[in-house]
């Protein structure tokens, strides 16, 4: 996290409001030697991530601790004993599972940090990590990981990113599927394959549930005790793809500095008359429900067509992980109106 206020809104506010950074030119790191290696005897190990950052360790990583969402995307490929620590999004206050943890064992893992802002060092270190594995939506920056404290916690063990933002939502599972093999997981297995084939219908659902609504408009929103935030479809990984597969999603005129989203007043929510409205969906964003009493929010066609549905602008990248929300999507549009 950064130690400068205007640096932290542009990290944690965007992505709260349920953006994705852009990383430019970076996504060519992606090209050419991006792929992991290791002896089937478990030898000598190599990895290059989404920074360009080759790792090389003498062995395949045995000990790795993970952004919550890195990791349980990781265990969807098949890591599992490997994964012994998770910081980020984990646990709910009832103690349930965060949606961000998907099917990690989270009572077996040490938990590092719960929130944006909280990375406990001590605990660790006392993990003896080989590896860090997260997703990066700033170029160069690691997801929860408090930028004040960067340098020691990068000291104790080489790092992994998987780029998030600025590219069609395939890419990075594509990525952290690789890095899952690399790390030991068999993409050849029956439950990988299953996942796969059911991301890839998936989608082609989307595709022709777009089709036959032509004209239906999709807002992609989050709301906040003070600002409803208009998402562009330019930067969120899904939303990209959700574009390439022809929904028609609002795109708003007055992009806040990094061209992100739209910051309204609530007096000004109904600026976009979209016919569905996917709204963020994860813990820190608000609810249908504590949006009752918000100016403009009951007036929207979409709210009083009922035509509102969750949204994880930070999904989880796995097939397994991606597929339900594209089936999602698919069923909102076919039953979903226009409104005007």
């Amino acid at each position: 996290m950064s130690n400068t206020g205007a640096r932290h809104l542009t990290r944690r506010g965007f992505l709260g409001a349920g953006g994705a950074v852009a990383l430019g030119a970076l996504i060519t790191a992606c090209g050419g030697d991006d792929g992991g290696t290791a002896s089937p005897s478990g030898g000598a190990w190599t990895f290059t991530d989404d920074r360009g950052t080759k790792v090389d360790l003498k062995q395949r990583p045995r000990r790795i601790v993970g952004y919550s969402a890195t990791a349980a995307a990781l265990h969807d490929f098949g890591i599992d004993q490997q994964i012994v620590g998770v910081f980020g999004p984990t646990k709910l206050k009832d103690g349930k599972p965060d949606p961000q943890a998907g099917n990690l064992p989270v009572d077996r893992l040490e938990i590092i940090g719960n929130a944006y802002g909280e990375f406990n060092i001590e605990k660790y270190a006392a993990l003896r990590p080989d590896l860090l594995v997260d997703n990066m939506f700033i170029e160069g920056e690691l997801f929860y990981v408090p930028a004040e404290s960067k340098d020691k916690i990068y000291a104790l063990a080489p790092s992994v990113a998987i780029a998030a933002g600025s590219v069609p939502l395939p890419k990075p599972i594509e990525r952290t599927a690789a890095l899952a093999e690399a790390l030991g997981a068999d993409l050849t297995a029956a439950k990988v394959t299953a996942a796969k084939a059911r991301f890839e219908k998936a989608a082609e659902s989307v595709r022709a549930a777009a089709k036959g609504k032509p004209g239906l408009k999709v807002l992609a929103a989050s709301g906040s005790p003070d600002l409803f935030y208009a998402s562009s479809p330019a930067k969120n990984t899904d939303l990209i793809y959700y574009k390439e597969l022809g929904v028609d999603l609002i795109v708003p005129d007055k992009l806040g500095e990094d061209d992100y989203f739209e910051s309204l007043s609530w007096e000004n929510a109904d600026k976009y008359k979209a016919d569905l409205i996917v709204l963020d969906s994860r813990t820190q964003a608000l609810q249908p429900k504590d949006l009752e009493s918000k100016p403009s929010w009951k007036d929207l066609p979409a709210v009083k067509a009922g035509q509102v549905i969750p949204w994880n602008p930070e999904p989880r990248f796995s097939y397994e992980g991606c597929a339900p929300l594209l089936e999602a999507l698919a069923a909102a549009l076919n039953s979903a109106k226009k409104t005007s």
